[in-house]
């Protein structure tokens, strides 16, 4: 029983805390997340995340006193009763501890729930007393949704109709360039007349030196001389295994737990292919060898086995570097540092470089917003000290994954429109598409004049080599790449009679004639059979847009007061330390 109260306590304590910490300055929700150094752009997120939240808790808050929904103390006991908390759901229907036979049992629940402590039943009827309020909210707001018949006939019609056509595509990129001549001033018009259309994002340029911290094989013997050292002095008595994983793992969230990762599945997917093969070749209570994986070394435990799950206990010792390599790695970064970082002159950045025998790189184009990603690594900080800086500015040391960096800001566009020198051959291409779509409609027109009396567009238009082709068959859901991004094109394929032909139809991507050659209806028998079905899936959806709909109108009418930069300010040390 115990055992089931440790696996379901965390998700529990982590869905009740998550408003809590919407009250706490920053610098101590890095502290509750366990100590980990969180990068800029995780802040970013975190703080976004939190203020969304907190604010939408106010306004349904406020709601609810407004139309005086309220939850009683016998809902909350008939809702425990009849069911775990929805926050929570998936874990405790998963957990084989509340199974019988592979399946849930809420009889299982039910004791549970008696015999947990007083402080586990008041986080368990906190989230109750969260999604009582909204259940009835929901019930409020979608009480009048429903979808007619003509509407789910509709949508199986979508479905289930198709058709044939042959379609004649003339396309701008089919004209070539030298039809399409544009002088300066004709560059210079369409560049005035859509300035908007050439708005960018802030961007920036990068250059980086990159003091690698791979490890190497003696930090590989290091790891596997320190996972034997471990195992040894479980082995004998002389520590228990829960202790050295809280002191010792890696795997900090794991570590905190004893090593405790719950109830695995022999095929689970999230998990290296490597730990997972070592996983199965134990039996319950057998402390595995030091096991390698993409992670490092693991010490793996089986404590119980129900059918195809074991529940595990684990010990990873990564595979760092240590000793004598890792102090040459922080003399060079100390170097790098002294040298290199936090310059207002970029040139600093080059002589260490050489003194260090490190490459100057370039980084790729870094857009605002976006994180910058050097192989399959994401670098933090980058992307917001980037756009704090200047030009010729260099970054201080920003530890990665791999290697420690320092990264100079080369050049910097704001965000706008550029002038037209630096955006010159996107408006040339712009603007000669522009011409080429011209010609494409009079060329459409042409064609639609010379095959009037033709009564078979495909074998006419071919006969005089026009690009025609034959489509289909196809739903209104599942259109060919020919027309899928023309839904005018698209919904006049569906409106023809068999050998009717269409006018030229101007679309997006350019001008179209069609004539229909088969047409399928949909079946009408079969869509009564499934028409309940149907009509529940879809009114279920209908219902959380409606939801959805309403929390951001909310959110829109509400004046919110943008605070985040004084809630969320990094906290200090007394004394300014």
């Amino acid at each position: 029983m115990m055992r089931a109260m440790r696996v379901i306590y965390k998700p529990v304590f982590v869905v009740v805390a998550v408003t809590f910490i919407g009250w706490l300055a920053y610098g101590q929700v890095t502290d509750i997340l366990g100590g980990g150094r969180l990068s800029r752009e995780d802040e970013q997120q975190l703080q976004d995340q939190v203020t969304d939240q907190f604010i939408q808790r106010i306004l349904l808050e406020r709601e609810y006193r407004r139309l005086g929904i309220q939850v009683s103390d016998d809902e909350i006991r008939q809702m425990a009763r009849s069911s775990p908390p929805p926050q929570i759901l998936r874990q405790i229907m998963e957990d084989p501890t509340f199974q019988t036979n592979g399946q849930f049992d809420i009889t299982k629940w039910q004791r549970y729930l008696g015999s947990a402590s007083e402080e586990f039943r008041a986080q368990i009827e906190a989230l109750y007393r969260e999604y009582l309020p909204e259940r009835k909210l929901e019930e409020y707001l979608t009480a009048d949704v429903y979808v007619s018949d003509a509407k789910l006939w509709r949508i199986w019609r979508d479905q289930h109709e198709s058709v044939t056509v042959a379609v004649l595509a003339i396309r701008p990129e089919q004209i070539p360039d030298s039809l399409a001549p544009l002088s300066d001033a004709e560059l210079e018009r369409y560049y005035t007349a859509h300035k908007d259309d050439f708005k960018r994002p802030a961007t920036a340029w990068l250059s980086f030196v990159a003091q690698p911290k791979v490890p190497d094989a003696s930090d590989t013997a290091a790891a596997l001389a320190n996972a034997r050292r471990l195992r040894a002095e479980i082995v004998r008595g002389a520590a228990k295994f829960e202790d050295v994983a809280r002191k010792e793992s890696a795997d900090s969230v794991s570590g905190a737990r004893g090593g405790d990762l719950g109830w695995v599945k022999r095929t689970e997917t999230g998990f290296d292919p490597q730990f997972l093969a070592a996983l199965r070749r134990l039996a319950p209570g057998e402390l595995s060898q030091p096991a390698p994986s993409s992670f490092g070394y693991h010490l793996i435990r089986v404590d119980a086995a129900k059918g195809d799950s074991l529940h595990v206990r684990h010990i990873l010792i990564a595979i760092v570097p240590q000793g004598r390599h890792l102090d040459e790695i922080d003399a060079r970064t100390d170097s790098l540092d002294h040298l290199a970082a936090e310059q207002t002159d970029g040139a600093r950045l080059d002589s260490p470089a050489q003194r260090l025998h490190l490459p100057v790189a370039q980084a790729p184009k870094l857009i605002q917003g976006d994180r910058l990603t050097l192989g399959r690594y994401v670098i933090p900080d980058v992307s917001v000290w980037a756009f704090e800086s200047r030009p010729g500015e260099t970054s201080p040391v920003i530890e990665g994954e791999r290697a420690n960096y320092v990264f100079r800001l080369d050049s910097l566009y704001a965000a706008g429109t550029p002038p037209l020198a630096q955006v010159r051959d996107r408006v040339l291409a712009a603007a000669r598409s522009e011409k080429k779509r011209a010609i494409v409609r009079q060329r459409a027109t042409e064609a639609l004049s010379a095959l009037a009396a033709a009564p078979d567009l495909l074998q006419a238009g071919r006969a005089r080599g026009l690009p025609v082709d034959k489509l289909g068959p196809f739903t209104r859901l599942n259109p060919p790449a020919g027309i899928a991004r023309e839904p005018a094109v698209e919904g006049a394929a569906f409106g023809l009679r068999p050998g009717q032909r269409t006018g030229v139809l101007v679309g997006t991507t350019g001008c179209y004639i069609l004539q229909e050659i088969a047409h399928q209806a949909a079946d009408s028998a079969a869509w009564l059979k499934q028409r309940d079905p149907q009509r529940e899936a879809i009114m279920r959806a209908a219902q959380q847009a409606r939801v959805q709909q309403y929390l951001a109108a909310l959110r829109a009418q509400a004046q919110v007061v943008d605070r985040r930069k004084e809630v969320f300010r990094p906290a200090t040390s007394e004394g300014g330390a």
